[in-house]
């Protein structure tokens, strides 16, 4: 039933006027219920003419221009914001045919595509400026207004291009139905959710298998045990679900990370000596050197080593060459990022802030989960792709910055967490280099958006040289779940993870479990 709904889009979407404005937002409803994969070549076509079309005619609107731009922007299309938004923002001001009222979904629509900026678009940043105090001030005027108030707090709280597909997927699936729109694309998208939670489940039950056998959370009782928190990454960065045994093995990096960052914070202070000794075990890559450490850290010693050695296998198999080496080498990296810090914090050094970011970056352990990701999804290391993933200023890295930045800014530690490892705006603010928290604040959430031009640049630009579109779009999903993942709540619980869960399985029950 399932295949047949597709084909019923797919006819719909080869019979629909290609260049109009009801293809487009058939191409926005299926992004946003995330079944694009089933549509490669027809949205690539609806596109093309669309991309005509303006060069052509123009826009008829704001929404028809926001919503045109946005789609051949994030589907890799090379457009200039100017010659979509220079007609409706002049000397500072909206202009638009009839009123701002009218115009509502407009703005709204601007407001999105102003998150597409790659670095020094002023137009986007003025299309931000004014789309935002726009949306407020309505907000404010029509309070009364439940829904419009409800529709204006979550763009401006959770940008589309920002957030995961399927985020917000039940909402549009409601909004269809209100509307009574496109029955077939409403029931796919349905049979479409219950087939991905039935594979979720099944990978989460692998998950739990691998982690209950490596055991060393009966060992370390104060560290985190949450491995059906940690699969949800890898739901939310590999969505296609012929990807599920590749979900499952990209877990496995990722549970590590969180289980040695534990090690580090929670064990680390006053055992340099044994940290030392567990950092060098690993970048040696040998039992017998795990030998003299106390029993916990030979147990990450082998589940690293094991864990490395089964992705490399699966990799050989897969696509006929072994990434051992590389992803040794990324170990090696995390651990001696994780060493610093456990050495900053035991000398109580004051570091400086842009020191402590460039080593976080690291210790994040973005670039070494990232680095196995790249590997699994078929990827192979020429000295190009070498270069791309060790550049500071690369994708990768970006969203590994990213994350260092909200994690330390949201709280210096997880709501299961007892340890602490520093935090950059913490550091900022000792240097001297601000003399307030919201002094601070601003200074980060600064840094935080020209790290997101940079992921815009880096993953949805096709002229410059970078990584395969099937990863780009992998990373960008990374950094589209760190809020979720770090958003923490006054009671230091994530209620973005927990409105994403809840929205990806149907079974309340289950998605108590897997929220602990």
């Amino acid at each position: 039933k399932r295949a047949e709904k597709v084909e019923q889009v797919r006819d719909m979407l080869m019979k629909m006027e290609q260049d109009s404005l009801e293809s487009l937002e058939l191409v926005d409803a299926i992004q946003r219920f995330g079944l694009c994969y089933h549509f490669k070549d027809e949205i690539q076509a609806i596109l093309h003419h669309q991309y005509l079309a303006h060069k052509t005619n123009g826009c008829e609107g704001l929404f028809e221009a926001s919503l045109r731009f946005r789609l051949l922007r994030q589907h890799g299309c090379q457009v200039i914001a100017d010659d979509f938004f220079g007609q409706f923002l002049r000397d500072g001001e909206l202009k638009v045919r009839g009123s701002l009222v009218g115009e509502t979904m407009g703005v709204v629509a601007m407001h999105e595509a102003s998150h597409l900026n790659m670095g020094g678009e002023d137009i986007l940043y003025e299309a931000a400026k004014l789309s935002s105090q726009w949306l407020n001030s309505e907000a404010v005027t029509r309070h009364d207004d439940e829904e419009f108030t409800k529709m204006v707090n979550h763009c401006l709280s959770n940008p589309q291009h920002k957030t995961v597909a399927g985020f917000a997927a039940r909402n549009i699936y409601l909004q269809f139905e209100d509307a009574g729109k496109n029955h077939a694309l409403r029931e796919l998208a349905d049979l479409e959710f219950a087939y991905i939670e039935s594979l979720h489940k099944h990978e989460i039950l692998r998950v739990v298998e691998w982690w209950n056998g490596v055991r060393v959370s009966e060992e370390v009782k104060s560290s985190r045990n949450e491995p059906l928190k940690w699969h949800v990454w890898s739901m939310a960065i590999i969505r296609n679900p012929s990807w599920s045994k590749h979900r499952i093995l990209l877990t496995k990096p990722i549970s590590l990370v969180y289980a040695v960052d534990d090690i580090f914070d929670l064990h680390g202070i006053g055992t340099i000596h044994d940290l030392t000794h567990f950092t060098q075990a690993v970048k040696r890559w040998d039992v017998s050197a795990s030998a003299e450490l106390p029993s916990y850290m030979k147990t990450w010693c082998n589940a690293i080593y094991n864990t490395t050695d089964e992705i490399s296998s699966f990799i050989y198999r897969e696509h006929g060459w072994d990434p051992i080496h590389f992803l040794k080498k990324e170990w090696g990296n995390l651990m001696d990022a994780f060493l610093v810090e456990a050495k900053w914090l035991r000398s109580g050094e004051l570091v400086k802030a842009e020191e402590y970011l460039k080593n976080g970056v690291i210790s994040s352990g973005v670039p070494m989960v990232l680095s196995h990701l790249f590997f699994l999804m078929g990827n192979p290391l020429t000295n190009q792709t070498h270069i791309l993933l060790n550049d500071p200023n690369g994708l990768t890295h970006s969203v590994a910055k990213l994350l260092r930045l909200l994690d330390d800014f949201g709280s210096a530690k997880d709501e299961n967490q007892n340890g602490y490892d520093g935090s950059y705006t913490e550091c900022y603010i000792k240097e001297g280099k601000a003399e307030s928290w919201e002094g601070a604040r601003e200074h980060v959430m600064n840094i935080v958006e020209e790290t997101w031009e940079n992921i815009n640049k880096h993953a949805l630009s096709c002229s410059s040289p970078t990584f395969s579109p099937c990863f780009a779009r992998a990373c960008l999903n990374a950094a589209r779940m760190v809020p979720t993942m770090y958003s923490y709540g006054q009671d230091h619980s994530l209620p973005l993870l927990q409105h994403y869960v809840r929205s990806m399985f149907r079974d309340p029950t289950f998605a108590k479990s897997l929220l602990g």
